[in-house]
């Protein structure tokens, strides 16, 4: 019982103790709480009184600034009101001026309108004067007509074809005069240059000159050998004939065997074929036939080595081996006695020295002419003129400028000239050819030359004389005085100067000279 005495008193005083700590912890809390209320409504009033403080603060600062901005809102709408106006104002005055512009256009246009009218008026009137005196006038050019078909006994249609007549041989006299003037002064600008081109030329340029013959003489040390030449019947001459193509003439004459062929290349083989049978003294068909292939043989070497060299004294490029083979043909052949190789490579250097002084390229004038006569290398082969043979057959081997090729084709004035080459090859192929002691020629045909010449001046109207002197490189024609005048004269001479150039072939340039004078003759008996 005691136990149970204890053990209820233990849990009776635990019981008060919880519910006095209960109570004395709800007192505490009371009082705690109340004091932190109190202290938060005073927080919260200092709070909500500083919040006020600082929002009227704000609400001034905005109303401030909000003020400051309408004012300067106010200030630049003030501004542009008073630019717009400034602009409208000056708009108003520019239009004032513009009214006030176009008033006195207006004005003056009716002012001129009216005026116009005036004048339309009077114009018309004077129109309608103008034809009545019109009608007047032809009226009396009809009476005027007639009484001068009357008085003259021509028509008008004659009247006027004899004017007419009149008028033309007045302008052409007066276009000969004209034509001679500008031809003085383009001959009086370009003589001093020309000549002095032209003698530079042929003073920096001097070649040797080699001249040969279209038949080749043969010596031959006594009349026995002609015949063993010849052999029985003949069959020599003939197997020596037919291995080189060519004529092998045997005559009277002593110690000389001739040699004929238009191909100097098949000449001259024959003609050293010739010369080697007789030291060789072996006469016979078989021989011929060995030596002569030999010789060709020989002959063929020594063309590609007359080419080869030409073309490195000339310094020239890029030639196709058939192009210097046929400069090396030309070696072989002549014109008018000039070797026709030598004269390539003078022509070569006088254009190279002529285009130099002009301010071209020397290379490509030594090109063109060098090549210029290529052509006579095969022209006996095939039809046309040596310019056009060469020009196709320099194209065929290669040669693909235009320059050049102009140049080959247009230096006989066979074709239009496109380049300033063409005429520079021109003038060295005349100064070439038409030095002393470059060609010769035959004594008739010489004289054939000098005939045709003057038949030639003697033909034009109004020539009395003519006479080519200076060994035919001048021509000089007298006319009658009394039917031609001067400015006639030097159209007689430009048409006997064409007429040259188109009919006759002949080196270097002929001079037309063409005298007019009058002769007073007197009697004393």
């Amino acid at each position: 019982m005691t136990s149970i005495y204890l053990g209820l008193n233990e849990w009776m005083v635990g019981a008060i103790t919880l519910v006095v700590g209960v109570a004395i912890g709800w007192v505490l809390l009371t009082v705690l709480t109340g004091g932190a209320i109190a202290r938060a409504k005073r927080d919260a009033a200092q709070i909500t009184s500083s919040a006020e403080t600082e929002a009227e603060a704000s609400r001034q600062r905005i109303e401030l600034e909000a003020e400051k901005r309408a004012t300067k809102r106010r200030e630049d709408l003030e501004k542009e009101v008073a630019e717009a106006r400034t602009e409208i104002k000056e708009s108003q005055a520019r239009l004032a001026k513009r009214e006030d512009s176009l008033d006195q256009s207006l004005k003056s246009l009716t002012n001129r309108e009216s005026k116009l009218d005036s004048r339309e008026s009077k114009l018309n009137n004077r129109e309608k004067e103008i034809e009545s005196v019109h009608a007047g006038l032809e009226e009396d050019r009809s009476r005027v007509r007639e009484q001068l078909e009357r008085v003259t006994g021509m028509t008008q249609d004659q009247a006027k074809d004899l004017f007419l007549q009149q008028i033309r041989e007045e302008a052409d006299h007066e276009a000969n005069v004209l034509t001679q003037q500008i031809l003085d002064e383009a001959e009086t600008e370009a003589r001093s240059r020309s000549r002095e081109i032209t003698l530079q030329a042929i003073q920096r340029f001097a070649a040797d000159h080699v001249a040969d013959t279209t038949v080749r003489a043969v010596k031959i040390p006594s009349d026995d050998m002609k015949g063993r030449i010849i052999g029985r019947e003949g069959r020599n001459i003939r197997a020596l004939e037919r291995a080189t193509g060519v004529d092998i003439l045997v005559d009277d004459t002593p110690g000389v065997i001739a040699v004929s062929c238009f191909d100097p290349i098949r000449r001259a083989i024959a003609g050293e074929s010739l010369s080697k049978l007789v030291a060789d003294g072996r006469v016979h068909p078989s021989r011929i036939e060995e030596i002569v292939e030999g010789v060709r043989k020989d002959m063929q070497e020594r063309i590609i080595k007359a080419g080869n060299d030409a073309v490195m004294e000339c310094n020239i490029r890029g030639l196709h081996p058939k192009i210097v083979e046929a400069m090396g043909k030309l070696h072989f052949r002549t014109s008018y006695g000039q070797n026709v190789l030598r004269h390539s490579v003078e022509v070569a250097y006088l254009s190279q020295i002529i285009a130099d002084q002009l301010g071209l390229k020397g290379d490509i004038a030594r090109r063109c002419g060098f090549l210029h006569d290529i052509g006579k290398a095969m022209d006996h082969e095939m039809e046309g003129g040596h310019p056009a043979i060469g020009m196709e057959f320099a194209r065929k081997y290669g040669e693909k400028a235009e320059v050049v090729l102009n140049a080959i084709g247009g230096h006989h004035g066979d074709m239009e000239a496109t380049s300033a080459y063409t005429p520079i090859v021109m003038a060295a192929d005349a100064l070439s050819g038409a030095r002393p002691g470059a060609r010769r020629e035959s004594m008739e045909m010489y004289i054939k030359r000098l005939e045709q010449l003057e038949g030639i001046a003697t033909e034009q109207t109004g020539v009395t004389e003519a006479h080519a002197i200076q060994a035919g490189r001048e021509v000089r024609v007298i006319i009658d005085a009394k039917k031609v005048d001067d400015a006639e004269a030097f159209n007689i001479a430009r048409c006997i100067a064409k007429r040259v150039e188109e009919e006759m072939t002949f080196p270097g340039e002929i001079k037309v000279t063409v005298l007019r004078e009058v002769r007073a003759e007197a009697t004393a008996r």
